[in-house]
This record gives structure tokens, sequence and C-alpha cells, in this order.
């Protein structure tokens, strides 16, 4: 168990991918004694990236969690994929972090990768300190990245440091707290004087932090206003403050790959970045009453309260389930209760993690990061507590899938073979869907990209050892309705004994960007209580799968306005059967239209291309948002493209610009297609269908 709860820092690094995350983790753990040598992503080596699909593509593929310690703090370290495929281990990682350090490369600044963390993490009110990192490499600018992040991040950025020199002149850093200047050799950090050409430039950073903290801090305001002397101590405390109330962001600087720039980084988040105390209690909801809400505080000395936020299956112990107490005690043998499945669970095995390392521990405590072995029906998202005390945590947000893809297993002694692994993969992996097409008899894939269920097919084939052939990608449509329409059915099958009866007359609206919404306004009045459910369980199996084109029907609200039932043949599946054959009925009678993923585009390039670029992206259907100065003869190119129309855009973009630009992705949201786009998909779903 950790010795002091405020004495634990709970940190994710999270980035734009290439900006240096993994090789940021990998120096800490050489400097706070973990590894005794450094671990590279380019040569396979490093300790967070242990999957073999990591080691590959020298990119972090799964956040991986480590247990270090600096100057008598533990710190709980959580490494998290920069590849937008990746996000939702972005969005589980920071559900559980109490703070954040966000690295950025001192060349690129504020990527798209970049904004989607920093907007993740703005959701969750995770506290954060910025690294800007890659100082050392051509093209990099301190100053540019600071401007970048309050212009696109809207952030308050407030260098603690600053630079001495750039590029292959980068020396070192000022600590503007201290008003030392720190260099580095492989293993130390010296702290001088400020040498004399840095001198003019530091006492203005100095006196920026000053003038940043006097708007929060009184003291300090009163303190500047007198001309009476800060301490560092005084800076200390408020920077601590105000990072902690996300007021501002603390940015220090360095070149990871170099050792430049970790310690004080180290130390930064010791002295700026919360423990569980400072965070303070969290709020839970009760699992019968909504609206009524319970506090957990961070001591070990409260009821038991967890929240599961990774599985993973290991060869060697079997499933471990990720956990972040929030309060209470926990022991080896402990039986728990997860709200979510109703369950009991009893705890085998605790574990802290070091990567793919684990040491075996008999009790945890509030605030810690653990991995648990024995769980049976735990899943991400699910909370764990004391069955006498039940309350639900804030769960986490799965993005949806957009893309899909066919796999068949070689021969048919490996169908079953299949089927295990991939609930093995869905289960690790909430943003990974699996299913069988009972009409086309094929098994589809689909994920948040092309990179994700590549590892996915990876993992099958040498992690599974099962052998299969796959299919194109493919998008992953939605449907949704355009018009309102009542509609009145009545289900009944007579049959010799009890038959099957149920009324309903439903009225279904469009529910734009809300989801499925089921809303019983008889309350209970013309359909016994017990079969509301029902209603609602029939729905939602009926929008799984649609009557046009046959993919799932999104943003729809289902008004239950009448109904009746028969006291002898009204049943349970009476009314899921009368509910799903209401929804076909009316279906096409609501003008329904097809819904494509929309993808966030960026392109950098050089000035000379960008008409070249322009007219590619219109051709694709696109529109272009903003154009805005990159550097000196480059820009950035911000749009919107459906993503059916990405596929092979990275080779057309190499080729209209002779490789020089490069491109990022993300998705955006569902939006409605255009009609001849539409009858021409429609046509060839029902083409390969029938087929």
């Amino acid at each position: 168990m950790a010795k002091s709860i405020s004495k634990l820092r709970n940190i994710g690094i999270a980035a734009h991918i290439d900006a240096g995350k993994t090789t940021c983790s990998e120096r800490i753990l050489y400097f706070t004694g973990v590894n005794r040598k450094i671990g590279e992503t380019h040569d396979g080596q490093a300790t967070m990236d242990f999957m073999k699909q990591e080691q590959e593509r020298g990119i972090t593929i799964a956040s991986a969690s480590i247990t270090a310690e600096w100057k008598g703090y533990q710190i709980n370290l959580i490494d998290t994929p920069g590849h937008v495929d990746f996000t939702i281990e972005v969005e589980r990682s920071l559900r559980v972090i109490d703070g954040m350090v966000a690295v950025f490369c001192a060349v690129g600044g504020v990527e798209p990768q970049s904004e989607t963390v920093w907007n993740q993490a703005d959701k969750y009110r995770v506290p954060r300190i910025a690294f800007v990192n890659k100082m050392d490499r051509t093209g990099a600018d301190f100053q540019e990245v600071i401007g970048q992040m309050e212009k696109y991040l809207g952030t308050n950025a407030v260098p603690i440091q600053i630079p001495m020199g750039a590029e292959s002149d980068f020396k070192g850093c000022i600590d503007l707290v201290k008003m030392k200047a720190l260099t580095f050799s492989e293993k130390e950090v010296f702290e001088d004087e400020i040498p004399a050409e840095f001198a003019a430039a530091a006492e203005a950073a100095h006196k920026n932090i000053i003038e940043k903290l006097a708007d929060f801090d009184d003291d300090i305001a009163d303190a500047y206003l007198e001309e009476r002397e800060i301490t560092e101590e005084q800076i200390r405390k408020a920077l601590r403050e105000t990072t902690i109330k996300l007021l501002i962001t603390p940015v220090l600087c360095g070149a990871a790959y170099k050792n430049k720039g970790i310690q004080p980084l180290l130390d930064a988040v010791i002295e700026y970045l919360p423990s569980p105390t400072d965070i303070g209690a969290v709020i839970a909801h009760d699992p019968y009453e909504e609206d009524k809400t319970y506090t957990r505080n961070p001591s070990n000395n409260e009821t038991f309260a967890a929240l599961a936020f990774k599985l993973i299956n290991d060869p060697y112990v079997g499933q471990q389930t990720f956990i972040r107490i929030f309060s209470g005690k926990l022991t080896s043998g402990m039986s728990l209760y997860n709200t979510n499945k109703d369950k009991n669970e009893r705890v085998g095995r605790i574990f802290r993690i070091k990567a793919k390392e684990r040491e075996e521990i008999s009790e945890a405590g509030a605030g810690e990061i653990v991995a648990l072995v024995g769980m049976k029906y735990t899943r991400t998202g699910d909370t764990l507590c004391d069955e006498k005390q039940p309350i639900v945590l804030e769960s986490i947000n799965v993005p949806p899938a957009v893309i899909e893809m066919k796999v068949t297993p070689m021969d048919t002694k490996n169908r079953d073979k299949l089927g295990e692994a991939l609930a093995k993969l869905c289960n690790e992996d909430p943003s990974f869907h699996a299913h069988y097409d009972d009409e086309t008899e094929e098994t589809i894939i689909s994920g948040m990209g092309e990179l994700h269920l590549e590892i996915i097919v990876d993992r099958l084939k040498d992690e599974f050892k099962v052998p299969i052939e796959v299919g194109a990608p493919s998008v992953s449509f939605r449907e949704t309705i355009t018009q309102e329409y009542e509609c009145n059915y009545k289900h009944v099958k007579q049959t010799g004994g009890h038959g099957q009866f149920a009324h309903t007359v439903i009225r279904f609206e469009p529910n734009p960007g809300k989801g499925f919404e089921f809303v019983d306004i008889t309350k209970g009045g013309v359909v016994p209580r017990e079969y509301i459910p029902s209603i609602e369980k029939g729905l939602r199996a009926a929008m799984e799968k649609s009557p046009l084109a046959g993919y799932p029907v999104v943003d729809v609200r289902c008004v239950l306005v009448d109904g009746t039932y028969h006291p002898v043949d009204s049943s349970d599946m009476a009314f899921q059967l009368c509910a799903a054959q209401c929804f076909k009925t009316a279906y096409n009678k609501m003008a329904p239209v097809l819904m494509e993923p929309v993808m966030k585009v960026e392109v950098n390039t050089p000035d000379e291309y960008i008409g070249n670029i322009t007219r590619d992206i219109t051709k694709r259907r696109g529109r272009i948002e903003n154009m805005r100065r990159f550097r000196k003869g480059s820009q950035k190119l911000d749009g919107f493209i459906p993503l059916m129309e990405m596929f092979g855009y990275a080779t057309a973009l190499r080729n209209v610009t002779s490789g020089r630009a490069n491109y990022s992705m993300e998705f955006y949201q569902y939006m409605r297609m255009p009609a001849a786009k539409q009858d021409e998909i429609v046509a060839e779903r029902r083409k390969a269908t029938q087929g």
C-alpha cells in the first residue's frame, strides 16, 4: 500500500503521435531507478511498448501502467497512445488519473491529436503540465508552441522554464522559479547562474509568472503592487494551487532523447500535479435512484469504491483487470460487488504493474492503480464496491466504430477458436466489435480505423494462433429517420394453447445527435409496468439492423403513446416482438437516410501544393474549414472528408506533393449522405446480401 496518499501521483503522459511520449516515459523510468538502461522506441526495446505490434511499428498501441518512485513520492505512470485509432486508451486512462503531462513537439507544435487529448482532459477536468520536447530538432520554436497552446487549446500557458538556445544550439533550460540555469549530462543536472545572454529574457519570463499568478493569488498580487520580494516558496505554492484548479498550465522544455529536462519534469510532477487528496471526493450515483448521489473520499477508512478501466489477457496469469481505487482498502480474497453486472466478485491476486512485469502485493489503498486476477464478470467502466453500500461511478465514454472488415477462418476447425479470440479482444477493447452476419455467413469486425483493425488481425494470427483470411476494410454506416410517424401495431398469434397478444402505439421522432431515447407517456396506465422494459428491448433490437440497408439505426426518440394487453396471452416476448415489428412497419414511412462517418483532417503542406491538395479534397466530397500559416513556406489545412473517400489518401497525397506533405485524421461525427451516394450504397448492400 502507498506510504501516504498525499505522496501519491497518478499521472498520464499524452500527446500527438511522434511527439516523444514513450521516449519521455523511458527516461522517467531510467532516472527513477526502475530501469538500469534506457529502452528506445525505434529499436523496439521500450519498456512501455512491450507488445510485439508496438515494437515492430515503433508506436504505442495500448496504454501501459508502471509504478516508480521519485524523492519519496510514488508515481503511477500511464503512457498512452498518440494515434487516433487508439483514442479509447487515452479516454480510459484520463478517467482514472489525477494529473497529466501533455507532451508537444517543439517543431510540430499543437497537432490534431494534441487537441483531441486536451479536450478529453478538459472533459474529465484533469490538471496538467506541458513539456515542449525535441528542442534540439531543426525548426524547434518554444515561443511558437506557447502561442499555439493559447490559440488552439484555449489554455493559460505559463512557461516556468525557457530554453537556452534551440536546434543544434540547445544547451539546457532556465528554471524561472529558482532563477538558475540547468544543464544536463547523461545522468546529472547541473545548476549554475544564468548566462548573461539569457539574463534579460529570463527576467522578463520570471516577471510574466508573477503577473499571471497575481491574477489568482492575493498575497502575490499585494507583494507585486507594493514591490516587495516574492519568495520561491510563494511562487511554488501559487503555481500548485492554480494548476490544480485548472487556471494555468505550467510549461517546461527539453530534449528527452538527449536526456535533457527529465529530472526537472519529475520535480514539476510532484510539485504541481495533484495527489488524490487534492482532487478530493469522487461523486457516485445510487444504482436505483439516479438523482441520488454519494461521495467517496480518498481515504483507506472509507467504504470501498473502485472503477475498472482496462482488461488484459495475460498468457501467464490469465485475465488482469486494472482498477483505480477511489476509496477504501483492498485485500486479497476480499469480496466485491459489481454494480453494473449485479454480481459478486472475489479478488484472487493483486498486482502492482510495471509494464509487462508485475509485483504481487497483499493489499492496496485509496488512490492506487492496481491489477486484479480472478474477476469473472467485470468489464471496462464497471464499478466495484461494497455490496452493503452499492454505488455507480461515472463510466467511460466509448467512441463509435467507423470501419469494418470481414474475417474468415482458413478452415472449419478454427471457427470456434476465432470466436473465443474475438470475445477476448472485445472484452479488452470496448471500441472493438465483432459479430456474425447470418445472412452473409461472415464474421464482421469493426473498429476505430485501418490501423486499429490491422493490429487486431495481427494479434489474431500471432497471439491467438488463428489462421484467417481478411477482406478489404469497409465503412461502418448508420441510418436515421428524418420525419415523425405514429404507428399503431397489434401483435396477435393464436396457437392451440396460450397465444401471444401485444398492442402498442408508438410515435417515432428524429432525435439528432442524442442517440436512442425511449419515453413512456402512459406511465404504465395502458400497458402493465412489467412489459414497459420489454417494449424498449424490442425497439433496441429492431434498430440494430434496419430494413433499408441493414445498418444500425441511431438518433430516434420513441414515445409510447398507447397500447393494450391481454391478461393471459400477453408476455415479455409478445411485447418485444410487437415493438420490433411496430418499428419495422413504420420505418420506410419516416424518410430514412444513410449516415456516414466524417473525419476531421489536417494536412501540413508546403505552399506550392495548396492548389493540388484543395482540388483533391473537393473531389473527395470534402470541405476545407480553414488554412493557417504553419511556419515560413508551409501551411496547415483543416477540413472534413467522409471516411469512405479517405481510403488510399496517403498514397494520393504523396503523389500530388512529391512526398513533402503529411496528414492526420480523427473521427468527427456521423453526417447525412447525399441522396445519389445513398442509392448507390443501398443497391450495393442489397446485392451483396442477396448474393
